[in-house]
Order: structure tokens, then C-alpha cells, then sequence
């Protein structure tokens, strides 16, 4: 079982090294690493390119859907994972994401928990207080929702909901979206051993924002799906 790792990046000279390291160090390498670059104009493409086994892609069109579009048609592999720019991947990740696919062809995507490496003094105790928090969204779909920092995806349900996912950034989050979509197909499976760590900059910079915007938009896309 091969896996596609893919990372949408616009200016994220700041995250990209720590991610793209965290992934250098798996105990199990990806198969292939893709970072798709949305018109940045910092440094974070001369970042990926000191990677020899990153593969870098251009998205011009503007966005995270159109970037992670490209990105995940672009997957060789059977496995795509995705994570932010900056996501720190524990060193079990695609070893983990792996042995979950593998242990029931049921499982059609595997969603993961986080927490901040950025937020002291909260730290790991962030991944309590997500699970709490996603917890009304878990309920509601039936599953743990996929979250762009981490999460896994067979690339044959990924090619089933493509054409049907929504375009419109400013009505959906795109993770949420593929959540919605993708539960009449099979299990979504929540794994606890994995946690990844995403910096929380926009938790800190605009609390209000993350909170209530998110679950107004939830409950909006839940009316729309």
C-alpha cells in the first residue's frame, strides 16, 4: 500500500521546514511527497526545493480548494494524506495510516486528532479539548470529521466525490465539506494513536472568528448537504 502525502502552501515560509522535516523523519516514508504552491511569494518554494523528494506542483487559480484539488488529482498513490504547511506529523503517522487501511477495506478515510505546538501553556491538552469540540459535528455526520491538518483518504472514494464537492471557500470549509460527502460510502475510522501537532495562530489571532464562524458555517452546510 503506497501513500501520497499533499501540502498546500501559500506563504508559509515560517511552517514549511518544520513539516516537511517531521516528514523526513516517519518511522515509514512516504511513498511521495507533494507540495502544491498557490501563488506564494515568500520563500517557501526555495524551501521545498532543498527536499529532493518533494515534488513541487503550481496552482495558480487562488484558494485552498482549487490548490487541494490539484493536489490530490495528482496522487500516484492508492493512500492520500493531507496535512497543512504547518503540521508537525508524529513520526507514526504514515506507519500508522498504513496499518489502519490495511486492516479493513471498509475504511474508506482515517481522521486523526490535534493539538498545538504553539499555544503554551495548553499544548497537548488541546487534543481533549478538540475532541470536545468536534464533538456536535461527530455526532451529527456520524463520524469524526476529516480536519486539513491531518487526515487520510483512498483515492478511489476521493475520485467518487470530486465532482460533487463544493467550490465555494467562502460557504464551506473544505475538510468539512469532503466529511459530508464522503460518509455514505464507508467507515470513517478515528485514530487515537495519531496525533498531530498544527500551530494555532489563527486560534490565537482571531478567537472569535475560529469559534463562531466555524459553527455557523457547520450548521449552514449541514442545511445545504
Amino acid at each position: 500500500m503506497k501513500i501520497s502525502v499533499i501540502i498546500p502552501v501559500y506563504n508559509e515560509e515560517n511552517y514549511l521546514k518544520a513539516c516537511l522535516d517531521s516528514l523526513m523523519n516517519q518511522e515509514v516514508m512516504a511513498d511521495e511527497i507533494i507540495v502544491v504552491n498557490n501563488n506564494s511569494s515568500d520563500k517557501s518554494v526555495e524551501i521545498a526545493k532543498k527536499y529532493s523528494s518533494v515534488k513541487i506542483i503550481d496552482q495558480k487559480k487562488p484558494g485552498i480548494i482549487p490548490t487541494r484539488n490539484l493536489g490530490f488529482d495528482s496522487a500516484k498513490s492508492e493512500i492520500i494524506a493531507r496535512c497543512d504547511a504547518d503540521t508537525i506529523a508524529p513520526s507514526n503517522w504514515i506507519k500508522d495510516f498504513k496499518k489502519d487501511f490495511s486492516k479493513d477495506k471498509n475504511i474508506i478515510a482515517v481522521s486523526t486528532s490535534i493539538a498545538s505546538y504553539d499555544m503554551p501553556p495548553f499544548g497537548d491538552k488541546l487534543s481533549f479539548l478538540f475532541q470536545i469540540y468536534m464533538l456536535i459535528p461527530t455526532l451529527i455526520i456520524g463520524h469524526f470529521p476529516l480536519v486539513g491538518p491531518s487526515f487520510a483518504i483512498r483515492k478511489s472514494i476521493w475520485r467518487k466525490v470530486r465532482s460533487e464537492l463544493c467550490t465555494d471557500q467562502k460557504q464551506v470549509y473544505e475538510d468539512l465539506d469532503i466529511s459530508f460527502h464522503i460518509r455514505r460510502f464507508g467507515k470513517v475510522y478515528f485514530d487515537k494513536n495519531i496525533l498531530a501537532l498544527s500551530s494555532g495562530r489563527r486560534l490565537i489571532h482571531n478567537p472569535l472568528s475560529f469559534y463562531g464562524e466555524y459553527t455557523i458555517r457547520f450548521f449552514k452546510m449541514l442545511k445545504n448537504h
